[in-house]
C-alpha cells in the first residue's frame, strides 16, 4: 500500500542535476517525469536517467507517457527490464481500464492513473478497480479543463467529487490534489490545499521545491485534533467499547474511530517522512 505522502515532486527525468537535488530534498515522494516535462528528442536520455536512479536503489515514482502511445510503450518496456522497480508508476491520460490493467500486469508495481479527460472522469470507478495494483487515482486538472473547454474553478467541482468518491468506494487512499501552477503564489497554494483537504483530497503534486513546505504545513493535522484522535484509539484499545461519550462531550462511534485512525496515520506518516533518509 502506498503511504499517505504529503508532497509529490515532479522532476524532469532528462535533467539529472535536478533529479539529484530532488532526491536530497524535502519532498515525501519524488516523481521522475518522462511525459510532459521532457521534449521528444530527450525521451531516451530521460529513460536512461530513470534506470540509473532505480539501479542505485532510490525509492522513486515514475510518470510514464500515455501507454497507448509509442513513447509510452517504450517507457513500459524499459521499466519492465529495469534491475530495480519503481515504488509506483503514474499513468497519464487514463481512460481505458483494460490498458491500465495491461500496464499493471506488465510492471507488477502499484499504478496510479491520472484522469485528464471527460471520458477518464466518467470511467473513474472502472479505473479505480481495474487491477489490484491500482494504488490511487487523481485528476490532471489542466488537461481536464482543456478537454471540457471550460475555465474557472467551478467546473472542476463535480470531477473532484467524482474522483474522491470513486477512490474511497474502491478502498483507495484519498486522491492527491493536482499541481498548483502559479508557482510564486504560495498563499494561494496554501488556501487551495486546505480547501482540497476539506473536499477529501490528501497530499499534492508540486513542481517547485518552494511549494513543498507550504503543502506540508497545509496537510499537517491539527495537534489538538491529533491528541484527541490518539485518546480515542487508546480508549478503544483499553475498553473495547463500541460507542461512548469522550472527555470533550463528543459522541464516538465506528465512523469517528475511523477518522481518528486516519488522523493518527497521517500524523505518524508525516513524522516518518520527516525522519526518512532517502
Amino acid at each position: 500500500m502506498i503511504p499517505p505522502h504529503r508532497s509529490w515532486l515532479y522532476v524532469p527525468a532528462d535533467r539529472p542535476d535536478r533529479v539529484r537535488k530532488a532526491l536530497a530534498g524535502e519532498a515525501d515522494a519524488v516523481i521522475l517525469d518522462l511525459e510532459d516535462a521532457v521534449a521528444p528528442r530527450n525521451k531516451d536520455a530521460a529513460r536512461h536517467t530513470v534506470l540509473d536512479v532505480l539501479a542505485e536503489g532510490h525509492e522513486v515514482y515514475v510518470r510514464i507517457n500515455d501507454p497507448a502511445s509509442p513513447q509510452g510503450t517504450e517507457d513500459v518496456r524499459a521499466l519492465a527490464a529495469a534491475s530495480s522497480a519503481p515504488a509506483g508508476v503514474r499513468v497519464p491520460k487514463c481512460e481505458d481500464p483494460h490498458e491500465l490493467h495491461r500496464v499493471a500486469d506488465t510492471l507488477g508495481v502499484p499504478v496510479l492513473p491520472i484522469l485528464e479527460s471527460a471520458l477518464g472522469v466518467e470511467n473513474a470507478w472502472a479505473l479505480a478497480t481495474a487491477h489490484p495494483l491500482v494504488g490511487g487515482i487523481s485528476l490532471g486538472e489542466a488537461d481536464l479543463s482543456a478537454d471540457l473547454r471550460a475555465t474557472g474553478d467551478d467546473v472542476l467541482a463535480w470531477p473532484r467529487s467524482r474522483v474522491v468518491v470513486a477512490a474511497r468506494a474502491a478502498g483507495l487512499p484519498s486522491p492527491v490534489q493536482s499541481v498548483w501552477t502559479a508557482v510564486k503564489d504560495l498563499d494561494g497554494l496554501r488556501r487551495d490545499t486546505l480547501a482540497s483537504r476539506r473536499r477529501g483530497f490528501f497530499g499534492r503534486s508540486v513542481i517547485h521545491p518552494a511549494q513543498i513546505p507550504v503543502v506540508h504545513e497545509a496537510c499537517a493535522p491539527d495537534p489538538d485534533e491529533t491528541a484527541w484522535a490518539r485518546s480515542v484509539l487508546d480508549r478503544l484499545s483499553d475498553s473495547g467499547d463500541a460507542a461512548w461519550i469522550d472527555h470533550t462531550g463528543r459522541f464516538v462511534d465506528k465512523a469517528i474511530v475511523e477518522r481518528a485512525r486516519w488522523l493518527v496515520t497521517i500524523a505518524d506518516g508525516a513524522r516518518a517522512e520527516k525522519g526518512r533518509d532517502r
